[in-house]
Formats: C-alpha cells, sequence, structure tokens
C-alpha cells in the first residue's frame, strides 16, 4: 500500500476541504495533511492523537513506518529544526528511520462522525441523539452534519453524574465538575480546546445547562457559571482520543496494510 493510499482512505472519512472551510469561515489555521513522506511502501500503520516520542516508541516496537495523527505534527511554520529540541527531535527521528506521517486534525474534528460528534455521543450515551431530538452544531459547516461545537438535549441528571459517567465512557482520569448539583436537561460540548469565551457564549445562547471541553482558563469557567451553566472539563487528550479511536475502528478494515492504535495513558 502506498501513503497516498492510505490518504485516500483517510480523505474518504474526512476530507482536507472540510478544515479549509472551517478556516475560511472562521479566520482559522491548520496544517493537516501529509507531513512527512520517505517514499516508502506501507508496512503497518499506527494511529496516535500525537507525534510524540512515546508514539515513535510504540510504532518502532510494532515495526510501523507509517504514523497516522490527529494534531498536526508541524502545526505553525517552522524556520528551522532543532533536533535538540522536542518537536525537531521527533521529526528527525521519524525521517532517520523512514517514518511517513499524516496529520488529520480540523477535518477529523469537524467531520459528521467525527472526533466533535463522537464526543457528544460518549456524553448522551448514544449515536449523538438524546431523548429522540437531534443534536446541534453550534458553528456548522455547509456539508450537511459537519461543523464544530454540538448541543443536545439527555435525561435530567446531575451535572456530576454526568461528569462520572463521561469519564467512564471516555476512559478519562481526570475530570473536574463545577457546579456539579445543577441539573442537566441540554448540554453543550466542543472537543480538544473549546473551553473558551466564545464556546461559553455559543453554549449559553443554545440554552445549555452544561459546557463540557477542555482547557479552560480560570474567567471562563467564573463567565460560564455567570451565564448559569455547570462546566465538566477533561484533559483535552480525552475529549479527543475517543473519538480518533472510534474513527480508527471504523475505517482499518479498509485499509490495506496492518494497523494498531497507541494511547498516551498519561494523558487520559
Amino acid at each position: 500500500m502506498k501513503l497516498s493510499e492510505v490518504y485516500a482512505v483517510l480523505e474518504g472519512v474526512a476530507p482536507k476541504s472540510l478544515s479549509d472551510e472551517y478556516c475560511r469561515k472562521y479566520d482559522g489555521y491548520d496544517n493537516s495533511g501529509i507531513l512527512i513522506d520517505c517514499g516508502k511502501e506501507v508496512r503497518k500503520i499506527l494511529f496516535s492523537l500525537d507525534l510524540s516520542a512515546a508514539a515513535l516508541d510504540a510504532a518502532e516496537a510494532a515495526g510501523a513506518n507509517v504514523i497516522v495523527t490527529h494534531h498536526p505534527a508541524i502545526y505553525a511554520k517552522i524556520g528551522n529544526i532543532v533536533c535538540s529540541e522536542p518537536q525537531g527531535k521527533n521529526l528527525q527521528r521519524a525521517i532517520a528511520r523512514g517514518v511517513s506521517v499524516i496529520s488529520m486534525h480540523l477535518n477529523f474534528d469537524c467531520a459528521a462522525g467525527g472526533i466533535d460528534e463522537w464526543l457528544l455521543r460518549a456524553l448522551v450515551g448514544t449515536d449523538g441523539d438524546g431523548e429522540g431530538k437531534k443534536a446541534e452544531i453550534l458553528e456548522p459547516l455547509a456539508s450537511p452534519g459537519c461543523g464544530y461545537g454540538r448541543v443536545c438535549e439527555i435525561a435530567p441528571l446531575s451535572a456530576q453524574a454526568l461528569a462520572e459517567q463521561t469519564a467512564k465512557a471516555l476512559s478519562a482520569r481526570k475530570v473536574w465538575c463545577y457546579g456539579g448539583q445543577k441539573t442537566v436537561r441540554r448540554v453543550a460540548s466542543f472537543c480538544g480546546a473549546g473551553g473558551s469565551e466564545s464556546g461559553v457564549k455559543q453554549a449559553a445562547a443554545a440554552n445549555a445547562d452544561c459546557i463540557v471541553s477542555a482547557d479552560f482558563k480560570h474567567h471562563v469557567v467564573t463567565m460560564a457559571l455567570e451565564y448559569g451553566m455547570s462546566v465538566i472539563q477533561f484533559t483535552h487528550y480525552a475529549t479527543e482520543n475517543y473519538g480518533f479511536q472510534k474513527i480508527y475502528e471504523q475505517i482499518r478494515q479498509r485499509l490495506d496494510a496492518e494497523s494498531c492504535y497507541f494511547s498516551d495513558e498519561r494523558l487520559l
């Protein structure tokens, strides 16, 4: 199997055009696609949320010469590679060992059945519907079912209970719950770095009782509480690793090469 064929399978799930559309519409930035091409036939593929030293160790142990990440292995434009620094060391190590890297970021977040949608599914314990009502996308794209941030009605329960049951679904080891006694009937969720002022405002405008995401700053938590919402915070990794692994499980049979998945337990 060629690297371009692996990329074609991934594009079939979540085309890079979704990332491009999101960046144009919301003045964002991304760097998804084939980021390292060592020009070798694909032997085995490892899926990992990040291109980290731990992921490279796992790839080496598994005999994988392709790593598919969610977070871009090269995000901001870089002017040099310094091998004594973590990013430079990982890039140098990958190239030296003939490991190609594909990163699928905002397109995997925003796709129908993508990482953002899987976070909501974990919250409501269904395929995206709560109490028979369809989830709403808070930042929709032109493609049906695609976008970032979702809100859905759920069977009433306390925020603390919701946090605990979702932690189990995500295999999350760390969870913070603010306003845990508040009853939640309508929940908004954003995978990854959605714990922002704009996310809180969108959740409030959508009449959410609770916002679930990661990377909240103190003033954003207090803002959400002032809006009358509870806040459930997981690690960035936990809100995305769940969905990334679900996507992997759905597409691994479409790959004409052996594959495996790596989870970094330190970050859950």
